[in-house]
């Protein structure tokens, strides 16, 4: 009887399991993946384009002890568009590409965090404006999610949605 009842909760944990850790839809994930990418994408390229093109804001918020923050706003720009270019690289062209662009870009997201605090707790103004903390707190918390996202949409990491290992 114990034996039966054993053999009951092991194929309950086993359909929960399966459950919880594989897609209900084949496509869904893949699509959701391939739509991350093309949106950090945008983003990346727009935030890039603006580093190179309107630094000010950027400089502003820079932390004083980043040596010549010219220089790394505008170098920065670069990276964010070089890195939105490899995540649109077909995997048949290289299949590493969009994952290297991935690993990059949750690098340069995290990298880039401590000017996030610098801004939100030295009030820093950008183009004359204080913003809130209605703005830095969200900003903040935020960023973790950011990373994890892009190594999500780039087959870096399947957490929480990854099957489970055997």
């Amino acid at each position: 009887m114990a034996n039966a009842a054993g053999q009951r909760s092991r194929e309950m944990r086993m359909i929960m399991n399966q459950h919880i850790c594989e897609p209900t839809s084949p496509w869904l994930f893949p699509f959701a993946r391939s739509l991350l990418r093309w949106l950090f994408a945008l983003v990346f390229v727009f935030s890039g384009y603006k580093h190179i093109t309107a630094p000010d804001g950027f400089v502003a918020i820079t932390p004083r002890w980043v040596p010549l923050p010219d220089f790394v706003v505008w170098a920065t720009g670069w990276c964010e568009i070089a890195g939105a270019a490899g995540l649109l690289v077909p995997k048949r062209w290289s299949p590493g590409a969009y994952r290297g662009a991935s690993i990059a870009l949750a690098a340069y997201a995290l990298c880039v965090w401590p000017a996030n605090f610098n801004h939100a707790l030295h009030d820093n103004p950008v183009a004359g404006v204080h913003l809130s903390w209605w703005y830095h707190g969200p900003r903040l918390v935020f960023q973790p999610m950011l990373i994890w996202a892009i190594l999500w949409a780039g087959h870096i990491i399947d957490w929480p949605f990854g099957r489970p290992h055997r």
